[in-house]
């Protein structure tokens, strides 16, 4: 199966956690990493706090959505992922995008987590959709149409290529 992440931090050191989170990703059973896009910064959408650090990763697993879900909900606590509010600042926040064509709607039960794919927002979210046209913009989201179409309708929301700051001497 084709799946896509998102992937997000905005507290601690950003940068360095993404990477983690990546080789992490790596490490899955039965699963590999067939591309990542370059680093976003983005405000926050619907919150305060600190900008976030974005990008979308690519994998082909065998993993069915649902166990893939739970492997990045254990990565997420690994670095330390609270979930103290909505929208609440995080060190790593893991989002299962697209897991193939397929369209899930499955609300927690029998402690899993709640699995909706495509994810009900990434067509309204420039922090997702530029990434993943970093990769490729014709992907398909199931029920919306090819990302780049909607690369214009987020055009207002700040989401720019991350370059580290130049160090001071």
């Amino acid at each position: 199966m084709d799946a896509w992440i998102g992937l997000g931090a905005n507290l601690g050191d950003r940068r360095a956690t993404i990477e983690a989170a990546l080789d992490a990703l790596r490490t899955l059973p039965r699963t590999r990493l067939v591309a990542r896009s370059r680093l976003w910064a983005s405000a926050p959408v619907d919150a305060g706090g600190p900008d976030y650090l974005n990008a979308v990763a690519r994998l082909d697993t065998a993993l069915a959505p649902l166990d893939l879900l739970v492997a990045l909900q254990a990565i997420e606590a690994r670095f330390g992922r609270e979930r103290a509010f909505r929208n609440a600042p995080r060190t790593l926040d893991l989002d299962l995008l697209l897991a193939g064509d397929a369209t899930h709607d499955l609300p927690a039960a029998d402690g899993a987590p709640a699995l909706v794919v495509p994810h009900p927002r990434l067509h309204d979210r420039a922090f997702v959709l530029q990434p993943m046209a970093d990769i490729d913009e014709g992907v398909v989201v199931p029920g919306r149409g090819p990302v780049r179409q909607w690369l214009a309708r987020v055009a207002e929301q700040r989401c720019d290529p991350w370059s580290p700051s130049p160090r001071r001497r």
